[in-house]
Parts: structure tokens; C-alpha cells; sequence
């Protein structure tokens, strides 16, 4: 009994040891990561843009509902991407990321600086300061999509 136990705890330590600087337990998990982030990212921006549009009746609590989402959401992928084998883990993440990582992870702060910039427009309750700090997100994330995104 003492041995199957024995043997488990210095599998978790031993497994824990090789992850330690990682949240992550493989490439793949780091993928599964930033595309769930990502999506959680997509839908937030699509109802902001919905109501912006008028396709959806503008609600300035639930804007700034997705905008605190979109502050917090925006710090989560990046970390997925250094994860050693994620370059070639899948999704549609292009290879041009890891050869300009730097860039990519400055576009990935300032995409966290733009929804910031988006919160505090919500959080004013002035819908055309919500329409200009989501016209800069937006296009942020389109020309980061244009660069490293299949």
C-alpha cells in the first residue's frame, strides 16, 4: 500500500517539476489555452460591435460588462505562445509568430492597453467614447489577425 502511494507522489513531483515554469502540460494544452481565450475574446467584442451597430439595442451595463471581460481576457493568450512546441501544436496560429515574437507580444500588450482604453470608455457611459476606444481595438486585433493569424 505504502508503495503505490510512495510511487504516485514522485510521479506528481517529478511530472510537477518539469511544468513548474509552465501552467501548461504540453503544446497542445497551451493551444486548447489560447483558442479558448481567444474565443472568450471574439465573443465579447462581437456583442460590443452588435450594439455599436445597431443590430442589438445598445445597453451601456452590459458594454461594460464585456469591456471589464475584454480588460482581463486580453492578458490570457500570450503566455500560451511560449510554451517550447506550441509552434506546432495546430490551430491557426501562422509561423511567422515565432520568428517575431517580440513584435507579436507588443501587439499583444497593446491590444490589453486598447481594452483598457475600451473599459474606461464604457465605464463613462459616453457611447461615442465606446465607438472611437472600440474602433482602435478593433483594428489592433485585425492587424495582428492580417500578420500571424491563418
Amino acid at each position: 500500500m505504502k508503495k503505490p502511494l510512495l510511487a504516485a507522489v514522485l510521479l506528481t513531483l517529478t511530472c510537477g517539476a518539469a511544468h513548474a515554469g509552465s501552467a501548461f502540460t504540453d503544446a497542445k494544452d497551451s493551444v486548447t489555452y489560447r483558442q479558448a481565450a481567444f474565443q472568450l475574446i471574439r465573443h465579447n467584442m462581437a456583442d460590443i460591435a452588435d450594439m455599436l451597430k445597431g443590430e442589438v439595442n445598445y445597453d451601456a451595463n452590459r458594454v461594460t460588462q464585456r469591456a471589464t471581460a475584454l480588460a482581463t481576457l486580453t492578458t490570457l493568450p500570450w503566455q500560451a505562445f511560449a510554451v517550447p512546441g506550441t509552434e506546432q501544436g495546430g490551430g491557426d496560429a501562422k509561423a511567422e509568430i515565432w520568428q517575431n515574437l517580440q513584435d507579436f507580444n507588443s501587439r499583444g500588450e497593446k491590444l490589453a492597453n486598447d481594452a483598457l482604453a475600451l473599459k474606461a470608455a464604457a465605464d463613462s457611459g459616453e457611447q461615442a467614447e465606446v465607438r472611437k476606444a472600440f474602433g482602435a481595438f478593433a483594428r489592433n486585433c485585425k492587424a495582428c489577425h492580417d500578420d500571424y493569424k491563418n
